[in-house]
């Protein structure tokens, strides 16, 4: 593919900045969004963006989407761009989300599991209607409902951690014993991906890919190109512990807590080995920040790259090449601007190429044709 050198234009370059930048506060109110704001009354596109990101500053994620006018697709990219200008100091364990803090805990399989349901934050139970009063908010009212929630709360003794519904269902032998990876997980910040990919590489992968790419690959199997028909075992958001080893000691230490959404779906059961029961399969999706729909999606998709690496794939949404290639939206998003860069010498290429073929075809409908008798 040819480019072609642009010369000057950095007036008319500055000057598209310029008006994108106007566009941002044309409207006159001269009170530019804090980023408080948009960290916590958009908390959900913050959680969007710091999850595709794959870094965990909702702050800066909050300034990113500020800064291109809430572009989800390029506030990911300069998340991502701003995390490979930082040092890797440590890498820390695998983490346990047992230890979640969880603000909402949930399971479609059963109706009472261990510790009970927690709905928490969320619009799943009320109707999908606008909320017409929102336009004109009052204020007051506003800051009044983070002022008056905690307080007018019941009282309730809640644990500090809930119980896996999946340690339920492996105590009773419907699933395989939880096995230990004993192999180092997969970095896709510094390893490609060369075919076939050990199934960290494809979570990672999956964990900070674009939501939309992400939902519509689990949908295509869900519709049937594919058979995964899961129920959500549990779903869980929360603040997981960041445990790292003490400088000094090497104990681990909790060094922080970040916001993850995590799913785990159970499907089909498949027949054991020649020693083993059959057992339901299972499918795995977490992602940083509040993003549901991301994290089952990942879990469909999870327990469809598994099929698909065993028996070899039978639909798209199986072929872990086809999936793990085309989910990522900083890639997709950046060839699909690519061809808004110049292409004078390709196509140029391509109307002398179409020009030379119009030319024979004129010359040979005018040739006149031999008249051939038995």
């Amino acid at each position: 593919m040819s480019y072609v050198a642009i010369k000057g234009g950095k007036a008319a370059i500055d000057g598209a900045a310029a008006a994108a930048e106007f566009l941002r506060g044309h409207d006159g109110s001269g009170e530019p969004l804090k980023l408080s704001a948009i960290e916590c009354q958009l908390r959900l596109l913050t959680s969007r963006v710091v999850s595709e990101g794959g870094l965990y500053h909702p702050r800066l994620a909050a300034l990113a989407i500020k800064q291109f006018q809430g572009d989800t697709l390029e506030a990911a990219f300069a998340l991502r761009a701003y995390r490979s200008t930082k040092p890797r100091l440590l890498a820390t364990p695998v983490q346990d989300s047992t230890n979640m803090r969880c603000i909402r805990r949930i399971s479609a399989a059963f109706k009472d599991i261990p510790g009970g349901q927690m709905i928490g934050p969320s619009y799943d139970y009320a109707l999908r209607l606008l909320r017409l009063d929102l336009a004109d908010e009052d204020p007051e009212a506003f800051q009044s409902v983070a002022r008056t929630f905690l307080t007018e709360l019941p009282e309730a003794d809640l644990p500090d951690s809930f119980p896996k519904v999946l340690d339920a269902l492996r105590a009773e032998g419907l699933l395989p014993p939880a096995a230990e990876s004993q192999s180092e997980p997969f970095d896709i910040t510094r390893e490609p991906l060369v075919f076939p990919v050990p199934r960290s590489a494809a979570l990672a992968t999956m964990a900070r890919a674009e939501t939309g790419s992400l939902l519509a690959m689990a949908y295509s199997n869900m519709r049937g190109y594919g058979d995964v028909h899961p129920t959500v075992a549990e779903l869980r958001v929360g603040y997981i512990p960041v445990m790292v080893p003490h400088p000094v000691t090497g104990d681990p230490m909790e060094a922080g807590e970040v916001l993850v959404t995590e799913c785990e779906v159970v499907a089909m059961y498949e027949s054991g080995k020649a020693d083993s029961l059959p057992t339901f399969t299972l499918g795995y999706g977490a992602c940083f920040g509040h993003n549901e729909v991301k994290a089952i999606s990942m879990a469909i998709l999870d327990r469809a790259l598994q099929k698909g690496m065993q028996d070899g794939p039978g639909n798209p949404s199986e072929d872990p090449e086809f999936v793990l290639l085309h989910v990522d939206g900083v890639d997709s998003m950046g060839f699909a601007s690519h061809y808004k860069m110049p292409h004078y010498v390709t196509f140029q290429s391509d109307m002398d190429r179409l020009r030379t073929t119009q030319g024979k075809a004129r010359v040979a409908d005018q040739s006149p044709q031999m008249e051939v008798k038995a």
